[in-house]
């Protein structure tokens, strides 16, 4: 039996599974590699407005510059590691040590099965908007299956498996599913993951994203993380507008891919990365990724009031809030480990 979630922003949705949760919807004591776990079979989510995507409710919250980097890694049809490390150093523990990652779902997208499903897609719905074969697929049973004896192939197996994408009402309708997902860590990106393509693609096709569907056969939560994760009061809503044509859109996607390269490179200086959020072309929405990613950029060289002038040029607020909760966050974690260091605690 399916167990349902419907609601307006994915603020609400994350707050109802995580109610469910804490009133013993989940069963106890499924393993994994990584730990028990307390598991939700078959669960179905709807999200009505989907720019609505980030959950601010989440404590401790969400790392909004990663979550941001890691939907222009998959929109770039991108699988190396560093692009994604540099603003995850915990990343490796889940998905291996390696230059290139197994899974990456932008590459899937767009290489690993020798054609381009979003363009391909984009080209199918333009044509054809009541097209019922628009799939988008992630799993490959060439690597993802297990070995004969039961042990994975990889630390990276996709945890998505595919999407089912239609336009009806003018509007791009959005069907995602997972074969595994964690609420705590995973659940959140995959959100933003998603729901900004389905944007993009809205973009592509001039016409408006619709809902946002999401079927998980296992949602879980590892118990090692219960303890920490409270629900807190959500955040302003999500006002950018990320739609262009096609052409629009790939090379703002393009301006953004070498941004991220000039901030992980270690001969860029906060100086330079703050002149690059003040001049980054495009629209407003692209410009405030760009100053979110700057600013991350300036925090993890240890400038955090050079992080904060940067978002000052952020003019969209969900992300002023979320970046503002991540680096204090961040910085209560270092004084923690500062004083218990020194013998303070």
């Amino acid at each position: 039996m399916f167990q349902v979630f419907n609601a307006k922003t994915a603020d609400a949705a994350w707050s109802e599974i995580m109610r469910h949760h804490q009133a013993g919807g989940f069963s106890s004591g499924q393993g994994s590699r990584s730990g028990l776990t307390d598991e939700l079979l078959h669960a179905a989510i709807c999200i009505e407005n989907s720019r609505q995507r980030w959950i601010s409710c989440r404590k401790p919250p969400m790392n909004i510059a990663f979550a941001l980097v890691e939907v222009i890694w998959i929109v770039r049809g991108r699988n190396d590691s560093a692009f994604l490390n540099y603003f995850n150093s915990k990343l490796p523990q889940f998905a291996g040590n390696e230059p290139t990652y197994s899974g990456a779902y932008g590459w899937r997208l767009k290489r690993r099965f020798r054609m381009n499903q979003l363009h391909r897609t984009y080209e199918t719905l333009k044509r054809n908007p009541d097209s019922r074969q628009a799939v988008l697929q992630i799993w490959d049973p060439r690597l993802d299956l297990p070995k004969s004896n039961g042990a994975p192939r990889s630390q990276d197996i996709p945890c998505n498996l595919s999407a089912c994408l239609k336009v009806r009402n003018g509007k791009l309708e959005w069907l995602q599913t997972m074969r595994s997902n964690d609420m705590f860590r995973g659940l959140p990106h995959n959100i933003v993951q998603f729901t900004t393509l389905q944007e993009i693609m809205a973009g592509w096709l001039g016409v408006e994203p619709g809902a946002y569907h999401h079927l998980s056969d296992s949602l879980h939560l590892y118990r090692v993380d219960v303890d920490q994760i409270e629900i807190g009061a959500s955040s302003v809503q999500n006002n950018d507008d990320l739609r262009l044509e096609k052409w629009a859109s790939d090379r703002a996607l393009a301006a953004l891919e070498q941004l991220v390269e000039k901030i992980i490179s270690p001969t860029t200086s906060v100086k330079a990365l703050k002149e690059y959020a003040e001049t980054f072309p495009g629209t407003i929405a692209y410009k405030n990724i760009a100053r979110v990613l700057c600013a991350e950029g300036a925090r993890r060289r240890k400038c955090p009031d050079q992080a904060r002038a940067i978002m000052a040029y952020c003019e969209n607020l969900a992300f002023s809030n979320l970046f503002d909760a991540w680096l204090e966050r961040v910085e209560s974690t270092r004084s923690l480990k500062r004083a218990s260091d020194s013998g303070g605690l």
